[in-house]
């Protein structure tokens, strides 16, 4: 099968193209396609692509005994590799699984400094000790989060053309219903979206197959893997209490406020016991934290509450995974959901939320009866965005708009399983186009 195209290989060529260009390093959770990005990017892009993985070449390790200048570096390389012949501003350097040699990061400096070949390096986040990393590499790299794909890279790999996706964004521009066979298709393609995820491997696997055969244990043998690199790599937190937060957050999702309670992971869990768990989750870029906002009020960033969040997977098919068998069939049906079924909707929003480039944060006033499932923001406005599972009223869409309490509201966005529209209030639009909004709302 052909590989799939990503947003990550434009940018590393713009990087490639930059002057100023610093050593790139690429995080993201494991399985999400990394190292295949910057392998095809090398070998197609220079005419010399050197990969170097620390974990499974832990003789590489060595390469930095010697210090870190760059002669001293490339010396080493070669007397292991001794077939090279590397050519001065042609050369790539990979160091892949970066977390098996922390060294790496001390010589990003040195390579900055000196410029003759250009460094990619990448790893999965659970591994990478972060705070080592910036402390030894401050100023003399770039960072680059990628995730998994996205809905426009699955629609890609389904063979959608940009053209196609672009007359879905022209309708949203003019607010013009999409055609009946649009639509259908479109929730279609979403619906398959929700179930397979975004796992490269999976999609892959589902294109190529044309059907959900084997999906499911794909997607539980990463959760395993993840389990497993928790256990590898959480550092001096508590292994037991990462696996415990891990393992509940799709039974959080099931309860109606969907909050995500330490008190009730086990007997006698207390929060500041678990200082850092959460955190070390979102970093390692398995989870997306969704804060409660103190106000229905901008700036979003300096005014939410860190000790109240839902947790949602970064990765919808990862909770499609970890929920019964029965559940795929079900979704597939669209049928016999329940509590979940509003969970996933909310769950693959907030991933193409965070996939589009926002922060995630939440409303809810229970003295006024008001919830609002996100708060995102233009230029001018904070924005609620309310996500239906079903086609019932959006009452705290209406009363947030409508007070004169909440200023920087100046209309709202109800997603659904609705055609486009705008009702001078809010304007509708079926989930499936959740990808477009920054783009969309970047032009109001």
């Amino acid at each position: 099968m052909e590989r799939l195209k990503r947003k990550i290989d434009n940018y590393l060529i713009e990087w490639k193209n930059s002057p100023n260009r610093l050593p790139l390093i690429i995080k993201g959770a494991r399985q999400i396609g990394k190292t295949n990005a910057i392998r095809n990017f090398g070998i197609n892009n220079y005419k010399v692509f050197i990969e170097i993985n620390f974990a499974l070449q832990p003789q590489f390790k060595t390469i930095f005994e010697e210090g870190f200048e760059v002669d001293n570096i490339i010396k080493n390389i070669t007397l292991k590799m001794p077939e090279l012949d590397l050519i001065e501003n042609n050369t790539l350097i990979f160091f892949d699984e970066m977390q098996d040699c922390v060294s790496t990061a001390t010589s990003l400096k040195a390579f900055k400094e000196d410029g003759r070949y250009d460094v990619i390096c990448s790893g999965s986040l659970m591994g990478i000790n972060y705070k080592e990393i910036e402390s030894n590499s401050v100023g003399n790299k770039e960072d680059y989060i990628m995730r998994s794909l996205d809905f426009e890279e699955f629609l890609w790999a389904k063979g959608y053309s940009d053209e196609q996706i672009n007359d879905l964004y022209q309708n949203m521009l003019e607010l013009k219903p999409l055609s009946q066979l649009q639509y259908d298709v479109m929730m279609s393609n979403f619906k398959e979206y929700m179930i397979v995820g975004g796992m490269p491997a999976i999609v892959s696997k589902f294109i190529e197959n044309k059907n959900f055969s084997g999906i499911l244990k794909m997607q539980q043998q990463i959760l395993l893997d993840y389990e497993e690199d928790i256990t590898k790599y959480a550092g001096g937190l508590d292994k037991t209490k990462i696996l415990n937060c891990y393992r509940k957050i799709a039974v959080f999702l099931g309860n109606e406020n969907k909050k995500f309670q330490i008190s009730k992971i086990s007997d006698g869990a207390r929060n500041r016991e678990y200082v850092g768990v959460v955190e070390w989750l979102s970093n390692a870029g398995i989870i997306n934290i969704c804060y409660a906002l103190e106000q229905a009020s901008l700036p979003l960033k300096g005014n939410y509450n860190p000790d109240n969040y839902r947790l949602y997977f970064a990765d919808t098919g990862l909770l499609i995974g970890s929920l019964d068998e029965e559940v795929q069939d079900d979704l597939r049906n669209n049928e016999n959901m329940n509590t979940y079924k509003g969970a996933l909707y909310e769950n693959v929003v907030g991933d193409m939320l965070v996939k589009a480039g926002y922060d995630l944060y939440f409303y809810k006033d229970d003295s006024k009866k008001l919830e609002i499932d996100f708060m995102i923001r233009n230029k001018n406005s904070l924005i609620p965005v309310e996500v239906k599972a079903n086609d019932k009223a959006t009452i705290s869409l209406n009363n947030l708009i409508n007070s004169d309490l909440y200023k920087d509201i100046k209309f709202g966005i109800k997603l659904c399983n609705k055609n486009i529209g705008f009702n001078g209030k809010f304007y509708t639009f079926p989930y499936f186009l959740t990808f477009l909004l920054k783009r969309y709302l970047k032009e109001q």
